[in-house]
């Protein structure tokens, strides 16, 4: 679809787009006092310049299309959800996309809702630790040296330049992300055949480990 044009029956509604939203909060914040994590939080996204947060990592096809003149609108904002990697290829995004427009202008209306909140005072990816599976792993200070090592049977699927070609980015997580996310593996949270057989013989140090060198790279 053009950018520029958004095919739809009705208006957006911002209470339907919150349910279409649980999609995305697990790498995006957005509302009072959100942060960055996986993804950038999306305080203030309405023209906003592409890959313009300072305090965010993105990858360099984002970067490209911000100084190229790229602005978040609903027009463009409504382009990239419906197929993110065609939009910018590059992208870190691993979304495959939302077919359904009617869905894109309920997202979308939600977005301009709870945006014009202010992000944190310090947006950097949160790093306080709860009573969670994962904490004891989130006290180590990883060795990165160790997880590069160990981190040859993750790059045998997940690229190391960051692109999200249908398997997502692990480059750059913040260490808490990270960790959260291979013991959801681990203990089953998610249903991933292969991740689980990755993780189920890692402790505390290697998955410590194995976040420190990931988040060390820089996505291209």
């Amino acid at each position: 679809m053009a950018s520029g044009q958004i095919h739809a029956t009705e208006p957006g509604d911002p209470a339907k787009g919150e349910d279409l939203y649980r999609a995305c909060k697990s790498c995006h914040q957005i509302g009072d006092n959100a942060r960055n994590g996986v993804g950038p939080h999306l305080d203030g996204l309405f023209g906003r310049q592409a890959g313009s947060l300072e305090e965010f990592r993105y990858s360099g096809a984002m970067q490209q299309k911000g100084q190229d003149g790229l602005v978040w609108n609903e027009f463009t904002i409504d382009a990239y959800l419906e197929k993110p990697n065609a939009y910018i290829p590059g992208t870190r995004m691993s979304y495959r996309g939302m077919r359904d427009p009617q869905d894109r202008l309920h997202v979308i209306a939600y977005l301009k809702a709870l945006s014009a909140a202010p992000p944190a005072a310090d947006a950097a990816a949160n790093t306080d630790i709860g009573a969670e599976i994962g904490a004891a792993a989130m006290q180590l200070e990883g060795d990165v040296e160790y997880g590069e090592y160990l981190s040859t049977e993750c790059v045998t699927c997940h690229q190391m330049s960051g692109r999200a070609d249908g398997i997502p980015s692990i480059v750059g997580w913040p260490n808490n992300a990270f960790i959260r996310a291979l013991f959801e593996y681990k203990t089953n949270v998610r249903s991933h055949q292969v991740m689980q057989n990755m993780t189920v013989n890692l402790g505390n140090e290697e998955i410590a480990a194995l976040a420190a060198y990931f988040a060390t790279l820089e996505p291209q």
